[in-house]
């Protein structure tokens, strides 16, 4: 099977590069269709996996993305119509905070549902591999969101994108390939602050952003329920999930994300499924609640997360916001291989001292998430994704002729999603400027995260804390973040943007 795969993908190089000969002979673009980083076949494994899970090689697949559990799942439709789970990735790296991307360079990575179709596909990406997630969608835009070129790519460097391992993207870029070779159109990418379980809800109760992601987790629950891609359509400034005509219409709506939402109804089976899963889950939420589960405590001046089993590899490794972050569950993996090759110029969430010593404390950390208090800032995160920009004109030629033959345009350049995280109790502080990134991964004596820059004593968790505020009336979405003003570090990328 691996050997048809690999003479059919040299096959339709070949078609495709005898097309834009016959267009023109422009050479970039049969450079592209004999990219050999871009047309490796999909791994031995990763076939027998599909073959065990009764999985074409070509069905579709759908992507979703967790910056606290740092993972990225890919999720492709089994021979009985639904998805079903095909592999999780560790994340090398992402940036920013938990919540959704603001505005150009404040570093965030994206939150929400964004459509990649192949034209968002870069085989010439400086990070060896990368697609663009597509932000900011209509929604973001709606909400007057601003950022460009947010990515997955490789590198295990990141500046508002998500960073995988060059082995990591090199798959799940072939995955997407195939998928597009097998007629899908576009997948969808998925991506949350966290695994959107009563636990974390409770955890997060207090988080400005919680009517954000409440609404996100429809989405979620949608999926969750029926294994099927949500389709996503956006009015009156919010998300709304497979939404169908309403009985007696005889056409179908018309969404705008800026306008008033058209008629139109949810289909009673999965309307039902998500109104009984999301009725038991606010139980279990409350119940927890009542039971004093603390509220994750908010991070100022932490920049991004990592997961632990990249950061047991790395001198001064932490995982900054992302879980597992204790020096005993990192010394717990230190044996384990990594997935994938990590550059030495990677550099993991470090404190950023200046900002934690003005930093009040909020709220307390949960039994579950206590390596927060261990987890640092990254003051030195260089993602260069913004130089995709460069390179991602060059890889139009492939992709976008192969995007015109199944009628499809080109998408907008995706930007960075951004959603500071800002403190529960106090207004954002801006943070202090970030010092230029280092070219090496700096090995020092390690030492323990700085206990004593911790603030005041924990604040007691009554048994009558309260759920998430109330959204508020104004037309911004209620609960989005505040901005944090940009550093200097963003000057660095000025003259690409």
């Amino acid at each position: 099977m691996t050997h048809r795969t690999l003479v059919r993908a040299l096959l339709t190089s070949a078609v495709l590069a005898a097309g834009v000969m016959l267009a023109g002979c422009d050479s970039d673009q049969i450079s592209l269709a004999q990219n050999a980083k871009a047309n490796q076949p999909v791994p031995p494994k990763l076939v027998a996996a599909m073959t065990e899970k009764d999985m074409d090689m070509q069905s579709p697949i759908l992507v979703r993305l967790f910056k606290q559990e740092a993972e990225l799942e890919v999720w492709k439709q089994n021979r009985s119509g639904q998805f079903a789970l095909l592999k999780t990735y560790p994340i090398c790296r992402w940036s920013g905070d938990l919540g959704p991307k603001v505005r150009e360079g404040d570093r965030q990575a994206p939150e929400g549902f964004y459509s990649i179709n192949p034209s968002q596909m870069n085989p010439q990406s400086a990070y060896y591999l990368s697609f663009n997630t597509g932000y900011p969608n209509a929604f973001d835009k709606a909400l007057g969101r601003t950022g460009s070129q947010l990515m997955v790519h490789g590198d295990c460097s990141s500046r508002g994108c998500y960073a995988m391992t060059d082995e990591q993207i090199a798959e799940i870029y072939s995955l997407g390939r195939e998928s597009f070779f097998g007629g899908q159109k576009a997948f969808q990418l998925q991506a949350y602050p966290f695994r959107m379980t009563p636990v974390n809800m409770a955890k997060h109760r207090n988080n400005p952003n919680m009517p954000f992601w409440k609404m996100i987790k429809e989405g979620y629950d949608h999926f969750e329920v029926t294994k099927q891609e949500p389709k996503v359509d956006f009015c009156e400034k919010k998300y709304v999930f497979d939404a169908v005509k309403a009985p007696g219409a005889t056409r179908d709506p018309v969404f705008d994300a800026s306008a008033k939402c058209p008629a139109y109804v949810i289909p009673e089976e999965i309307a039902s499924a998500v109104h009984e899963k999301e009725q038991k889950e606010a139980a279990e939420t409350a119940k927890l609640v009542s039971k004093g589960t603390p509220v994750a405590r908010l991070n100022t001046g932490i920049d991004g997360g990592m997961n632990a089993i990249f950061a047991s590899k790395i001198p001064e490794g932490n995982t900054g916001l992302s879980e597992g972050g204790d020096s005993q569950a990192l010394a717990s993996m230190s044996l384990a291989r990594a997935p994938g090759t990590i550059p030495g110029t990677v550099n993991p969430p470090k404190p950023n001292l200046a900002v934690q010593q003005d930093e009040p404390v909020v709220a307390t950390t949960s039994s579950t998430a206590s390596s927060a208090s261990t987890r640092v800032a990254s003051a030195n995160a260089s993602d260069k994704s913004a130089s995709d920009k460069s390179t991602s004109d060059k890889s139009e030629g492939f992709f976008s002729s192969f995007a015109r033959k199944v009628g499809i345009g080109g998408t907008a350049d995706a930007s960075k999603t951004t959603a500071p995280a800002p403190a529960a109790a106090a207004p954002a502080k801006p943070k202090v400027a970030e010092a230029k990134p280092q070219s090496v991964v700096r090995v020092a004596p390690k030492a323990e995260p700085k206990q004593a820059a911790k603030p005041a004593p924990k604040p007691a968790v009554t048994t009558a804390a309260a759920a998430a505020p109330a959204p508020s009336s104004s037309t911004q979405l209620a609960g989005s973040a505040p901005v944090v003003q940009t550093n200097s570090f963003d000057t660095r990328f000025s003259a690409v943007k």
